[in-house]
């Protein structure tokens, strides 16, 4: 007798469907075949990662790499400002510290020199001359400003109020040029320079310095009448305020008075613009305060380490 053909097993059904047919002995009860997890590969049975689920934990990382080089960076500006690996600042303050000693430690010659060469320093670029006529003795700003700019400068205090007077090749006008020299730490020199520069104090007629009148010279009639251009400047690397105030030599007295920065400005037809004062106050001016900053480096480099 042959032997019986050998049962067939019943098709196999697509993946994720329900087989309804009851399982012998279940007495009905449906035999239930789920999908696969989305995270399941037929073809190697391994766990594959799927895009949109990733997205979040690489986002994650990232943040914790943010933080965690914020946290770093925060910690080392921490260190900087507490003083901690901090040379540049702890040089800057002492530079700043030095040079507020200056007044009473640096030859006169060399804050205030004989003659300052103005090389391109006049009107159309023209080459000036400066030869020092007076220099004040060293003093306070009691009488030295006028009222409302001795208020003006009142915040950082006056420690010592150093001035020349220079006159030109020709001695037709005169310029006073002076150091003044603060109580005030950085922060509020930093503070009052904001000021004049924000609110403009340094352009306005009302807050001009006063001129060093010497006797005997070619400024003697340099008094407050006579003033025609000015510049002011609040220095916030050393506790000094730097100006210079220029007029005519002849003592005639002035209606229109400029700051130099816009006497010194093209097709200007004012006094002060067409006699080239503006150029006189902001050249030396400039020249003045080179050489401070001169001192003050020089005086670094000669400090025992």
């Amino acid at each position: 007798m042959p032997p019986p053909p050998p049962a067939q097993a019943p098709p196999r059904r697509p993946i994720g469907t329900v087989d309804l047919t009851p399982v012998p002995g279940t007495a009905g009860r449906p035999f239930v075949r789920f999908a696969p997890p989305e995270h399941y590969d037929d073809r190697t049975t391994r766990l594959r990662p799927v895009g949109p689920r990733l997205a979040p934990r690489v986002a994650a990382a990232a943040a914790c790499l943010v933080l965690g080089l914020g946290l770093i960076g925060g910690a080392a500006t921490g260190s900087l400002l507490t003083g901690e690996d901090g040379d540049g600042i702890v040089a800057a303050h002492s530079a700043y510290t030095r040079a507020g000693e200056l007044w009473h430690s640096i030859p006169v010659d060399q804050l205030f020199p004989r003659t300052l060469k103005g090389e391109g320093a006049g009107p159309g670029g023209a080459d000036r001359t400066w030869t020092r006529i007076a220099v004040a003795p060293d003093t306070t700003c009691a009488k030295a400003f006028d009222p409302l700019l001795h208020k003006a400068l009142s915040p950082v205090g006056c420690l010592r109020l150093l001035r020349a007077t220079y006159t030109d090749a020709t001695q037709s006008s005169v310029t006073t040029v002076g150091l003044l020299f603060t109580r005030a730490d950085q922060e509020a020199t930093q503070a009052l320079r904001t000021r004049f520069t924000e609110q403009g104090l340094d352009r306005r007629a009302d807050l001009m310095p006063r001129p060093y009148a010497a006797k005997g010279t070619a400024a003697a009639e340099f008094g407050d009448a006579q003033r025609a251009s000015w510049t002011l400047n609040v220095l916030t690397d050393a506790p000094v305020v730097v100006y210079a105030v220029s007029g005519f030599a002849d003592g005639r007295t002035v209606s229109d008075p400029q700051p130099a920065a816009d006497a010194m400005k093209p097709g200007v037809t004012t006094a002060p613009a067409q006699a080239g004062l503006g150029n006189e106050a902001q050249g030396i001016a400039d020249r003045i305060e080179r050489g401070l900053r001169k001192a003050v480096q020089k005086q670094s480099t000669e400090q025992p380490s």
